[in-house]
């Protein structure tokens, strides 16, 4: 009785998990595709989705045709009008390691009969985008949205120079008679120094600044005035096809070619690969040139070259079996730590927090890093004044690896734990064997407003 009774309570608290997960990642998917306001970072949010898609994976009575890990893409705005597109939009699966990159490559090898060729391509992070030819002729322009239906920006990305209004005849020749329209997919997104010089030029007019180049893509992109979207500086690199046997191309390889022959800006970074090792060698030699390149990038994408082995190989619920997205390990980043301030918690626990000069880690513009605690200042030496390394690794608030100590001004001010609280003045206590301050008022403002935002 004791063991069945457990089970129950087991299964009850991970199926109330998977409802708070659901609900979580609801809520995130409309900030981040709908509002263009995401409030936690990429890695984050890939980690709630990872935990809720492994969760209903070993538990099937869990699953649920609405779970978002049945979606794909984000939410539909209601202020564009909808466009089915001609072939569903389908996210990729991600391998976060070159142990889960090779499992991948081992189980499409186990499932073809041998080693294919591979084709690697930077995984820019933008936000996708699809482009409707009829006769050669730009004639819609849309976002992924739920990756069935998006919307028509058809009108802002005809403001965007890179993407053509005329296919270049080369390229029109390739498709096959009889064809009347090809949708073609690709990624839109901001440069760096156009990000940096955009949210500048927020901050001394005091209106709102983006979290990332790709949501300041997607805000540029849903714009109801194209003018703005004019103003911002947005490029395309393209590197899909609703449905290939619209074209003479049989591969990935060839698609690439035959849309820089349509003249669409493909990116160059692209390798076709016949081993492990060579995707391996790809890989890392992205990662080691991301911070040098003018945009964005979290990954590579690595896909089976040929369009019949993709479609021996088929798709999942989400994504296709024949491609994966190999994600980056966290970003590193060094800035100047400004200040220490205390954050008190709605149970009153006091973390001390670095004030850094804002600095762009992983996609997002970083100015706040968790020091955890005091212990943790002292442990890693910490002074107000340090060149400091950042790190974000899917936290919601990145944290201060470490100073540099080579870079540590004369000045640098040492930083201990105020005796009291910054919100109500009341006395800071640290009960034996805790590693937290804590403030013990009961009419403390700080962590009333912080139960009030938990609630």
């Amino acid at each position: 009785m004791s063991n069945s009774a457990e089970d129950t309570v087991s299964e009850e608290t991970l199926a109330e998990r998977v409802l708070r997960l659901r609900k979580e990642i609801e809520y995130h998917t409309h900030r981040y595709y709908v509002l263009d306001d995401p409030e936690i970072s990429d890695a984050a949010f890939d980690s709630l989705m990872r935990e809720l898609r492994d969760i209903e994976q070993a538990h099937p009575e869990l699953q649920d045709p609405s779970s978002p890990t049945q979606r794909v893409g984000g939410a539909v705005g209601n202020q564009f009008a909808p466009v089915v597109h001609e072939q569903r939009m389908y996210s990729l699966d991600n391998a976060m390691n070159f142990e889960e990159l090779d499992a991948w490559m081992e189980r499409t090898e186990a499932a073809l009969g041998s080693f294919v060729p591979l084709v690697c391509e930077l995984k820019i992070d933008g936000s996708s985008l699809a482009l409707t030819y009829e006769q050669g002729k730009l004639v819609r322009a849309a976002t992924r949205g739920d990756g069935t239906t998006g919307e028509d920006v058809t009108v802002n990305v005809r403001t965007v120079h890179d993407v053509p209004l005329r296919l270049m005849d080369e390229g029109y020749k390739g498709i096959h008679a009889g064809i009347p329209s090809v949708e073609l997919r690709g990624e839109i997104y901001m440069p760096k120094s156009s990000f940096e010089s955009l949210n500048a030029q927020a901050e001394a007019m005091g209106t709102k600044t983006f979290a990332n180049p790709r949501n300041a893509a997607a805000g540029s992109l849903r714009q109801k005035d194209a003018s703005v979207t004019a103003e911002r500086d947005l490029s395309t690199f393209m590197y899909a096809i609703a449905r290939e046997a619209s074209i003479e191309a049989t591969g990935q390889w060839e698609l690439l070619e035959w849309l820089r022959a349509c003249g669409f800006h493909v990116n160059p970074d692209v390798r076709r690969c016949t081993s492990a090792k060579e995707v391996h060698e790809f890989c890392k030699e992205c990662l080691e040139k991301r911070e040098s390149l003018p945009y964005e990038i979290d990954g590579v994408v690595v896909k089976v070259d040929s369009f019949a082995l993709q479609e021996e190989l088929g798709y999942t619920a989400r994504a296709p079996r024949w491609a994966i997205a190999y994600k980056f390990p966290p970003e590193e980043k060094t800035t100047v730590l400004r200040d220490i301030t205390v954050q008190v918690g709605r149970t009153g626990a006091c973390t001390p927090v670095a004030e850094l000069d804002p600095v762009l880690v992983a996609g997002s513009t970083v100015a706040r890093a968790t020091l955890h605690n005091e212990d943790e200042v002292q442990r890693k030496d910490v002074r107000i004044g340090d060149t400091v390394i950042v790190r974000k690794a899917g936290d919601v608030i990145p944290e201060v690896l470490r100073p540099i100590l080579s870079l540590r001004p004369a000045d640098a001010k040492v930083w201990t734990m105020p005796k009291v609280c910054p919100s109500c003045g009341s006395p800071l206590v640290r009960e034996e064997g805790e590693a937290a301050y804590r403030c013990v008022s009961l009419d403390c403002p700080a962590q009333a407003q912080e139960r009030l935002m938990h609630w």
